[in-house]
């Protein structure tokens, strides 16, 4: 019985036991959550994932976007040029200088929901908030929080305490020095199950201010000591991340600006492709439907512009772009605003539906890119060779797979014990369809014999597999072992075609099993990232210690759980695993059965830190490597008592 389900019975052994009829259900459990109280219930509909700031979508940064985009969206109106931000000791205080929140109406619009000055589009034009949820959400989820609002030489400050209202100055005189504008301070609430433990990173919020330049030209943000601004916009965003990536492009950058459309492209020698894109100076993480117009208008334009029978995968190999445009009330997938959802550039008016942000986007970029191209001999002469190498490469890669998929057509898969329900059928089990990637045959030995036949499978390693960040694509399809690991997955068409739901990762918690996880995510990342984005690769977790008595065994698998188990269990014997292959299968049935544990292998929202990642950890800067490892090194103790 793990953790949760012992949970559950000390939770369901409390109750009297009663039949359904006697269950009560009368007006008293019918309950309406008052004010910001559903937010701090229910926060991750609010700011996604809550986090401990190690990441940069985790919800502190999420507050602090929420405050700066009413500032941002002041800018927009023309009203103030400046924002100060100052983060320190996990407190943030943000300083705008716009119009000032309405003085009479400043508690309704930090505190109750559905409130706010963004519904009347006269007030705010093309705004990134609209639903009155922003705010509200940082002064639910803040420990302490104040508002305060300067309006033409008179003044209001309200503090909060998680929430709740605890003090109001009511409207005074400010001071005469005081320009108006709204000054917004709060501390993220480090309550248990709320932000326990957290703290900011210099370096992601240093991103976030520096995104909101580049979306904003003309805006100065002054951050803890720092000045950000950009002149350029999109040109600065590509030429910065890209000189910072030490990636030259092949080009000089193109940089083109319209009414409510601005990009940004080139071409690079790397492989794939990279957008950021921006709504209303929102950064749009995850794209969405201007990204997806942008990156089919770019394939069009540069096809039709050399009249050739060319693949829009070798035209697009190897772009890096921005793009940003602005929509009347847009319409985004969450409250988190990370990817846009409106298919028109406006909602519906006197019975005329204004242009589709498709149509918008593929017009500019048909006619702007193309005449740029024209105008410029130069780079049209570097894109198309680019074009040229993509397309050679790609064929030879064709048929070296070709030659693959072939010679797998006519063998068996000798690596893999398949199961019998697979992932894409209607069966009803196909949900639970999985398969193990174990390491050598005596960890694939113990898995098979204790599996559960009709939807797990097991895929045995021989050692560890090619590094295919530094092997080129010819030789990761000519290795046969990732080919068929690649064809029991059956994605080479298309991840519709997975054959299994989960792809479990399950190596020895040493050194070596370790370093087999990296490579094979280093694979999944580079020749099928949909697996990963899709959430489809996990890794096992097994126990590291056995503690029993002749009565009770108990499984740990973390040196805090071996230690409670080592202070429950009287005369205790225990063990330690020092590999999959030391336990027996029918320990084995207990680990991957109903009480699995499993660890998703997750890919942040910010993506375009992968390659550096890849870089880091599975390139060849190997002194650069060793000198992190030896700084973070940690020492564990060897006394399991």
């Amino acid at each position: 019985m793990n953790g949760h389900e012992s949970a559950k019975f000390r939770i369901f052994a409390s109750i009297p036991f009663c039949t359904m009829a006697e269950v009560n259900y009368t007006e008293d459990n019918i309950r309406t959550l008052e004010g910001v109280e559903h937010i701090r219930l229910r926060p991750g509909m609010y700011i996604g994932k809550l986090g401990d700031g190690s990441h940069s979508d985790d919800g502190i940064y999420v507050l602090i976007k929420e405050v700066i985009d009413n500032s941002i969206d002041e800018f927009r109106m023309n009203a103030g040029k400046t924002i100060d931000v100052k983060v320190k000791d996990g407190k943030v205080q943000v300083r705008d200088f716009g119009r000032g929140i309405p003085l009479g109406k400043i508690v309704d619009c930090v505190s109750i929901l559905n409130t706010g000055g963004k519904y009347d589009s006269e007030a705010f034009q093309k705004s990134v908030g609209l639903n009155g949820v922003g705010t509200k959400a940082v002064n639910a989820l803040s420990w302490k929080f104040s508002a305060q609002s300067f309006r033409d030489g008179k003044t209001r400050r309200i503090e909060f305490k998680q929430g709740k209202l605890i003090s109001d100055t009511d409207v005074i005189d400010a001071d005469a020095s005081a320009q108006n504008g709204t000054l917004i301070e709060f501390e993220p609430d480090y309550s248990k199950g709320l932000f326990e433990n957290y703290a900011f990173r210099e370096d992601i919020i240093e991103t976030m201010m520096r995104n909101y330049s580049y979306l904003n030209t003309g805006l100065t943000i002054h951050y803890n000591g720092k000045k950000f601004n950009s002149k350029n916009g999109l040109l600065d965003l590509l030429s910065e991340n890209l000189q910072k990536d030490q990636i030259d492009p092949l080009y000089p950058i193109i940089h083109i600006k319209g009414h409510d459309i601005e990009i940004a492209l080139t071409h690079t020698e790397q492989n794939g492709e990279d957008y950021y894109s921006f709504v209303n100076g929102q950064y749009t993480i995850q794209g969405g439907t201007h990204q997806a117009a942008y990156r089919e208008a770019l394939g069009k334009t540069i096809k039709e512009f050399f009249n050739k029978n060319q693949e829009l995968a070798d035209i697009r190999n190897g772009i890096v772009g921005a793009i940003a445009i602005n929509v009347q009330e847009p319409v985004f997938e969450s409250q988190t605003k990370v990817k846009l959802g409106s298919r028109e550039m406006a909602p519906e008016k006197d019975g005329v539906v204004s242009i589709s942000v498709n149509k918008f986007v593929n017009d500019f970029v048909k006619q702007e890119l193309d005449n740029f191209l024209h105008k410029h001999p130069e780079v049209v002469d570097v894109m198309s060779k680019k074009i040229q190498d993509s397309e050679k490469e790609r064929k030879a890669i064709d048929v070296v797979r070709n030659k693959t998929l072939t010679k797998r057509a006519s063998l068996n898969n000798p690596k893999l014990r398949d199961c019998r329900v697979h992932y894409n059928t209607n069966h009803e089990q196909r949900e639970e369809s999985s398969i193990f990637i174990t390491e050598g045959n005596s960890a694939s030995g113990s898995i098979t014999k204790s599996r559960n036949a009709a939807t797990q499978a097991v895929f045995s390693l021989r050692g560890k597999p090619q590094n295919a960040f530094q092997s080129n694509p010819k030789r990761i399809y000519e290795n046969e072992e990732l080919s068929l690991l690649h064809s029991a997955l059956n994605v080479d068409e298309s991840l519709e075609n997975l054959r299994y739901n989960k792809v479990i990762i399950a190596t020895d918690a040493d050194v070596d099993g370790m370093h087999i996880r990296m490579l094979l995510v280093t694979y999944f990342l580079l020749y099928c990232p949909d697996l990963i984005r899709e959430g489809h690769v996990y890794i096992l977790q097994t126990p590291l210690f056995r503690v029993r008595n002749k009565k009770v065994t108990k499984y740990c698998y973390s040196d805090e759980e071996r230690i409670a188990a080592l202070n429950s269990i009287s005369d205790p014997e225990i063990t330690r695993f020092k590999g999959l292959g030391e336990i027996s299968p029918d320990e084995f049935t207990v680990f991957i059965g109903k009480d699995i544990r499993l660890e998703p292998v997750t890919l942040g929202q910010d993506t375009h830190d992968v390659k550096k990642m890849l870089e880091f950890y599975m390139g060849n800067n190997t002194q650069d490597r060793q000198d992190f490892v030896i700084e973070n090194l940690r020492i564990e103790s060897e006394d399991l008592h």
